[in-house]
């Protein structure tokens, strides 16, 4: 199983363990979460993963309200994807925090929550939300859903992206080039507009205009207009000639899918819609989805799968669509 699939799997494991948790379920649910368990091991595997995460990280912030270092409000709050305060994820109290939550605020289980670094990082946003930034040394940055950066000095010419996507345009030459960090790879540019998407240590460089450098350890490529390369732990892809347009379609509020499998529809959804959509079926996760959709409206394309491939929806409470 690939990184994104395993994502993608862990992900619906963690939306039905919130569903289960939210005391609204139903026998139809029941039996709908045991096809989906009865899947394949790895299914079954990831739910009791999810599970048992869930369960050791109550336990853990009930420690945290015994003690009166958990504050009402965020006590009284179901564990779910809602943003903690900086001041509450990294004050004095994971210091008491039991040894379950205190390793579940730095490496969160399944995603849950965002993690210790997420939540420190200069900017941030939430599902759903973008957020265009000028930074000093004529340098821009458009932060997609679910991004954080971290800026590593007071120049805003060294970045470093946490997690999600952003954009970024140096946009006149300078001395000292804009340099953004992405897991353990280094890009550098003295003038160019490139985008890095980071999903944990994988990470996507596509340039859309100059050139950008790109450096893994000991590996090296420059990429041209038009060009992107992905590295993970394994090392550094090889080049390859994109579409600029389907890579950039975010920043105009679009996303767009030229016979994109329906599995790689769905992760793009879940990155821009509260909740979690979860396909049921393994056959129809290979099916070539195209169309345009608008960001700000992607209940829309759960409507379009409905009206030109036959695919069905279930909508179950927290968010959660099951599509068959």
């Amino acid at each position: 199983m690939d990184d994104r699939a395993e994502r993608e799997l862990r992900g619906e494991a963690v939306a039905w363990v919130q569903h289960l948790d939210s005391g609204r379920v139903t026998p139809a649910d029941v039996k709908a979460l045991k096809q989906w368990r009865s899947r394949s091991p790895d299914h079954e595997a990831a739910f009791a993963d999810a599970r048992r995460m869930w369960k050791e990280f109550a336990l853990g912030a009930r420690s945290l309200r015994e003690r009166g270092q958990l504050s009402p409000a965020l006590a009284a709050r179901p564990l779910s994807h809602s943003t903690l305060s900086r001041r509450a994820a990294i004050g004095g109290a994971l210091a008491t925090v039991s040894a379950a939550a205190a390793y579940a605020m730095v490496s969160p289980p399944l995603d849950l929550w965002p993690s210790i670094a997420e939540l420190a990082a200069d900017y941030r946003t939430v599902t759903g939300e973008q957020r265009q930034l000028e930074l000093p040394s004529d340098v821009s940055m458009h932060l997609n859903s679910q991004t954080s950066v971290a800026l590593r000095g007071n120049d805003g010419a060294r970045i470093e992206l946490v997690s999600g996507e952003a954009s970024f345009v140096s946009k006149s030459q300078q001395e000292r080039p804009l340099i953004v960090l992405a897991a353990n790879g280094v890009m550098t540019t003295s003038r160019a507009h490139f985008d890095v998407r980071r999903a944990g240590q994988s990470v996507c460089v596509t340039c859309v205009g100059g050139n950008v450098n790109v450096t893994l350890e000991s590996q090296a490529t420059t990429l041209g207009s038009g060009q992107q390369v992905r590295y993970d732990d394994r090392g550094l892809g090889p080049v390859a000639s994109i579409d600029i347009e389907l890579v950039t379609a975010w920043q105009q509020g679009v996303l767009i899918f030229r016979s994109a499998p329906l599995a790689e529809v769905v992760e793009e959804i879940n990155r821009y819609r509260s909740g979690r959509v979860i396909l049921m079926d393994r056959e129809l996760a290979r099916k070539p989805i195209s169309g345009r959709f608008r960001i700000d409206h992607m209940d829309d394309i759960l409507v379009r799968l409905n009206q030109a491939f036959g695919i069905t929806s279930r909508t179950l409470p927290g968010g959660i669509v099951l599509l068959t």
